[in-house]
């Protein structure tokens, strides 16, 4: 049997101060109170959970092994909380989103804010996180719909098209690299500013420069779109981004946008799904919304 999430919070509150006061009075119980709920978590566990003296309180290491579990505790109660108001609140539908870092920075949020006008009842629950990712979480049903990048493996996954973009090059304003478009071979004599390795773009950016022969010369490597234009604008090196990201930035931060005109620097994305038709009908109106109805009919099928 699981402690009651008052004691746990309880507990989390005085290894937090450093007082079992501070803790009572923070949960709005008496201190005698609480000073037996924290008898009776050491008894349910058999082991001493706080030093006790004349300063205060401080955690021993069991007590250091339940803070941090208890924390991951009370956080879930209060996400299932959050869940379990919404339903009350009348939310009829919930869909699981996971998305690469280019399709949140560029379309998704318009297109979910026409699907959330649409369906003002319907929760979507939208996470950032890499391409590969999305793949194993649709594969494991952890997610319900996915965007990811061309180029990653969706075998056993139903596919759609969804968003074409660009990569550009950007560069700051005074950069001797002064030409409107140019191939990403000519990059490559340039430090660069780049997204973490596991970034779809960098799998694509070391094979363009495998095969020109060339090494990346990664001078620094970070996990958003803004983070490597501010690294461009304080002269850090070159970037290389989706150019409507980029073009979000660039204007306020002086920076200057080159066209590549490599084959595979135009890219495309995908939302895929486990099973459309065993997709919930909501999901499924969320797909449509996605790629059109045109665009569901010509899906991929999964392989």
């Amino acid at each position: 049997m699981l402690p009651d999430l008052v004691s746990l919070a309880l507990f989390v509150r005085a290894v937090e101060t450093n007082s079992l006061s501070k803790a009572a009075e923070q949960s709005h119980i008496a201190l005698a109170a609480a000073s037996r709920r924290i008898a009776l978590l050491e008894h349910r566990y058999k082991v001493q959970l706080l030093y006790r003296s004349s300063q205060g309180v401080e955690p021993t290491p069991a007590g250091r092994a339940l803070a941090i579990h208890a924390r991951r505790m009370i956080e879930q109660a209060e996400k299932l909380q959050a869940d379990l108001s919404d339903y009350a609140r009348g939310v009829k539908g919930h869909i699981r989103l996971k998305a690469n870092t280019s399709a949140i920075t560029q379309y998704l949020p318009s297109d979910l804010a026409q699907f959330a006008a649409s369906y003002p009842d319907v929760k979507i629950e939208l996470e950032e996180a890499r391409s590969v990712e999305i793949v194993q979480a649709l594969r494991e049903g952890r997610a319900d719909i996915g965007i990811v990048m061309e180029g990653v493996g969706v075998e056993g996954l139903a596919t759609y098209e969804y968003k074409r973009d660009r990569l550009v090059a950007v560069v700051s304003r005074g950069h001797e690299l002064r030409v409107r478009q140019t191939s990403f071979a000519q990059l490559l004599k340039y430090d660069l500013v780049a997204l973490e390795s596991s970034a779809a773009m960098m799998r694509l950016l070391g094979d363009a420069a495998l095969g020109a022969g060339q090494p990346l010369r990664l001078r620094v490597q970070v996990k958003s779109f803004e983070a490597v234009c501010k690294l461009v604008q304080a002269g850090m090196g070159i970037g290389v981004l989706p150019e409507a990201a980029a073009v979000d930035f660039a204007p306020q931060m002086g920076l200057r946008l080159i066209r590549l005109n490599d084959t595979w620097a135009g890219r495309v994305m995908h939302v895929c799904v486990r099973d459309i038709e065993s997709l919930p009908q909501i999901g499924r109106k969320l797909v449509e919304q996605l790629v059109g109805a045109e665009g569901l009919r010509k899906a991929r099928s999964p392989t």
